[in-house]
């Protein structure tokens, strides 16, 4: 089992889930987080961080999010850790409650080829 941050955190990055990770599993794009499925422990501490609700164990997410099991999977191998809260973008509360985030994206991001092990 893992855990992984879903749509909620596209174009909000509230990062109050990245003080409590006890292994700094976090990782920063830039428009959204991902949890490195290889480091989370899952301990479960960042769910209830989450101002948006965008953190779900792999088992509890809902079927609608089903492709940020892959995204989090492949961008936490690109993505540089982030290990200390930052602010949330300028503009995160008109997005906080906004659905369907995943078309906001760079199209690149959906696309990327995983990298080789």
């Amino acid at each position: 089992m893992t855990h992984l941050v879903t749509d909620p955190c596209i174009k909000c990055k509230y990062t109050d889930c990245v003080d409590v990770c006890p292994v700094d599993c976090f990782r920063e794009g830039q428009d959204f987080l991902v949890i490195d499925p290889d480091e989370c422990i899952d301990c479960a501490v960042c769910i209830p961080e989450c101002p948006v609700n965008a953190i779900y164990a792999d088992e509890d997410m809902p079927g609608e999010f089903s492709t940020f099991l892959e995204l989090n999977a492949r961008l936490s191998r690109l993505w540089p850790a982030i290990s200390r809260r930052a602010d949330p973008f300028p503009d995160a509360a008109q997005w906080k409650d906004k659905t369907g985030k995943l078309a906001a994206l760079d199209p690149g991001l959906l696309t990327t080829p995983p990298l080789s092990n």
